[in-house]
């Protein structure tokens, strides 16, 4: 057994909305790690993968798609006070989960803010409803301030979840690496005026995955290392960030919302047709895809500082750059040149992955030392010994819903909580021993290495860390 610390004691029953190859892939994790019995546990998803894996761990199966009709119906009779709602589906709305988690008096986490089937594409619906901005905005308004309320997570996989507790250890290991004496802040200010006084500009959640499998990618199929629908449906929204006060100039297609805590903005494009330049140990520079995540958004307005007014002195820029699998960056071309209509085939690689890592970190730049990287660099083979049916990138995923679940049981009555608000160290306590190399690393890079090298740019010299640098145009 792996990391016997986390070992925790859960008395309730346990409902697991949704079984891809996350669901799958948790479960073992589950077991491992609550006093919970394959009995207490069922299954409700709306298609049959998975079915051999539950039924493998002797956990009760339901085959039937949530929808705004029929999920009262099917849920209530299977949950009460002090029972669990792990919510990994698409298509099912976060929002009407966490109200009927609270009904009941259950806990709740999900990895993503899900709307009803449609919302992501729903043309009736503005760019701006469309977002992850939106989506979080209504799920926060279930917030009632000084009402003790069940604990609800929201968004904690590996991104977001996971990298917000990476940038707190990362502020640290710059803060002691500068010689910037500090104590651990204890509120969400004395984080952002950590940041600050760190010359934090921006904050790039980089990952690079290299995992490659058996078999090519096949034409008019989708390839993924974790859900394909997921990715579709996150890639499709408007490319998202947290909009930094150190920006000068505003993006030609940037949008910003007209309600709200104001901290990010949206591009008129969707996700998967924006790229932006990063960098990871050991991929080096790379162009990422700019995908919609809801950490873009949640850490841009932790580490906001206000003003008398209100108005915001200090706030990184903070985006997702995202370079996949090869397979899976083929089939987002292909996904692309077909007008954004997905493929008639899916595939989740898994146990046909041959070798690889997923290099998932942050990569905090601005500070004294330029930039600094933290983060996992987990490969399949670690993965695989690990803990069973995972890869490297669905067990950064899978140990971080792990660890919020482990947080929400030992804090049951916070009401709605982001990741920014949990306890970074409990996270990482039970996360570290599912991620195989944590590393920490500097590097000289800016997005203005090498520019203008064949043809001239249209470049911001006197700050490399604006987004104007960092965008692939």
């Amino acid at each position: 057994m792996t990391n016997n610390s986390a070992r925790v004691r859960f008395d309730g029953r346990l409902v697991i909305v949704g079984f891809g190859s996350i669901g799958q892939g948790v479960l073992p994790l589950i077991l491992r790690h609550l006093s919970l019995t394959a009995d207490r546990i069922t299954i409700v998803t709306a298609n049959d993968a998975g079915r051999a894996a539950a039924v493998e761990q002797g956990v009760k199966f339901v085959l039937e798609p949530l929808t705004h009709d029929n999920f009262k119906r099917v849920l209530t009779p299977l949950l009460g006070r002090g029972d669990f709602l792990l919510n990994l589906s698409v298509d099912v709305s976060s929002v009407a989960l966490i109200r009927l988690c609270r009904e009941v008096g259950a806990l709740y986490l999900d990895t993503c803010i899900e709307p009803w089937a449609g919302g992501y594409t729903d043309a009736a619906l503005s760019p701006a409803q469309r977002t992850n901005y939106a989506l979080r905005e209504t799920a926060l308004a279930l917030r009632t301030p000084g009402i003790r309320q069940p604990t609800a997570v929201l968004t904690h996989g590996a991104n977001p979840g996971l990298v917000s507790h990476l940038v707190k250890q990362a502020l640290l290991n710059i803060a002691a690496d500068t010689g910037h004496e500090t104590q651990v802040p204890t509120d969400r200010r004395g984080w952002g005026e950590l940041a600050q006084a760190l010359g934090v500009r921006t904050i790039h959640i980089a990952e690079r995955d290299t995992q490659v499998g058996s078999s090519h990618k096949r034409q008019n199929e989708f390839v993924n290392t974790w859900s394909v629908d997921g990715f579709v449906s996150e890639g499709g929204q408007p490319a998202e960030l947290g909009w930094g006060t150190h920006e000068h100039t505003f993006p030609r297609d940037g949008k910003r919302h007209d309600k709200g805590c104001g901290a990010a903005i949206y591009l008129g494009q969707p996700g998967v047709a924006t790229r932006v330049r990063t960098w990871t140990p050991k991929a080096g520079p790379f162009h990422g895809f700019l995908i919609t995540h809801s950490e873009a958004i949640g850490i841009a307005d932790y580490y906001t500082l206000l003003d008398n007014k209100k108005q915001p002195v200090y706030r990184p820029t903070v985006h997702y750059a995202y370079h996949p699998s090869d397979a899976a960056v083929l089939s987002v071309h292909e996904f692309c040149g077909r007008a954004y209509q997905i493929q008639d085939s899916k595939r989740i690689m898994m146990d046909d992955i041959t070798e690889g890592i997923d290099e998932l970190g942050v990569l905090l730049c601005g500070h004294k030392k330029n930039a600094y990287w933290f983060g996992s660099q987990l490969s399949i083979n670690e993965a695989r010994q690990l803990a069973p049916f995972n890869s490297a990138t669905s067990l950064q995923v899978t140990s971080a819903a792990l660890a919020g679940m482990i947080w929400a049981i030992e804090n049951p009555n916070e009401g709605v909580v982001e990741p920014d608000d949990m306890d970074f160290r409990r996270n990482l306590e039970v996360c570290m021993p599912y991620l195989g190399p944590v590393v920490g690393a500097y590097t000289d890079w800016t997005p203005l290495t090498d520019r203008e090298r064949l043809f001239p740019e249209d470049l911001d010299l006197t700050d490399p860390w604006q987004f104007r640098n960092v965008r692939v145009s």
